[in-house]
């Protein structure tokens, strides 16, 4: 699989290396992919990195998540984090090829998408998405599983603050309520398994949240795919 990762990223006309700045034969030169996008073990209902051979890290035995799968493709790291900023925060959607790519060879990816029914970007606020201009995590969304992407069935219904300048307790506060399933086609939800994706998992608030809101409606398996893992907030 991450050969074919390699392989597809490589595809590509002539260009310079988003990372390097070499010139291979697409946006992503294949050392800086076997580099700095190497699977390493992930928990399986956090997805941050944990001991070989393990399947959950220890908070998520003691309190499960309201996910019963969550996978990640690459650390909030150098050189992923300064792509992401410039793919969400500085107008660059033709990032989303490449970065989708990236997520759809992670492994257990590609099993997710194929055992799902819908898969759904995290939405953003009306106010956030008129100022970045489109949403990030519709962009891969939509490249992952073109035919089962649905953007407008789960809402974003209240702007709030930026997550990054939160703690973790003021996260959770923050999205209390701030998710809802579009009323005319809730149903469409019961019984189905679904996909989550987004860009970037910190303290997983809002993934949390909205995987509560899913299965309030009926989901009956939500998996969480996101591009990047970072560490969570220091607790204080």
């Amino acid at each position: 699989m991450f050969r074919a990762l390699l392989h597809g990223i490589s595809r590509r006309l002539p260009s310079e290396c988003l990372v390097c700045r070499s010139w291979p034969d697409g946006p992503l030169c294949q050392a800086c992919v076997a580099r700095f996008a190497q699977p390493c073990a992930r928990c399986s209902g956090c997805a941050l990195p944990i001991p070989a051979h393990t399947l959950r890290c220890g908070a998520c035995i003691g309190q499960p998540p309201p996910l019963d799968a969550c996978v990640a493709a690459v650390p909030y790291g150098y050189p992923w984090a300064g792509l992401i900023v410039r793919f969400k925060f500085h107008g660059q959607p033709q990032y989303a090829d490449t970065l989708a790519a990236l997520l759809h060879h992670a492994p257990w990816v590609e099993p997710a998408l194929d055992g799902t029914q819908l898969v759904l970007p995290m939405p953003l606020s009306a106010q956030r998405l008129r100022s970045r201009g489109f949403n990030q995590a519709w962009e891969l969304a939509r490249r992952l599983a073109p035919a089962k992407a649905e953007p407008a069935l789960l809402l974003r219904i209240r702007d709030t603050p930026a997550q990054s300048t939160l703690g973790r307790a003021e996260r959770l506060r923050n999205l209390r309520d701030a998710f809802a399933v579009e009323p005319r086609r809730a149903g469409e939800l019961a019984g189905r398994r679904i996909v989550l994706v987004d860009d970037v998992m910190t303290s997983g608030a809002s993934l949390y949240s909205a995987a509560r809101t899913l299965r309030q409606a009926g989901a009956s398996h939500v998996t969480g795919l996101v591009l990047a893992r970072a560490d969570p907030p220091a607790q204080h």
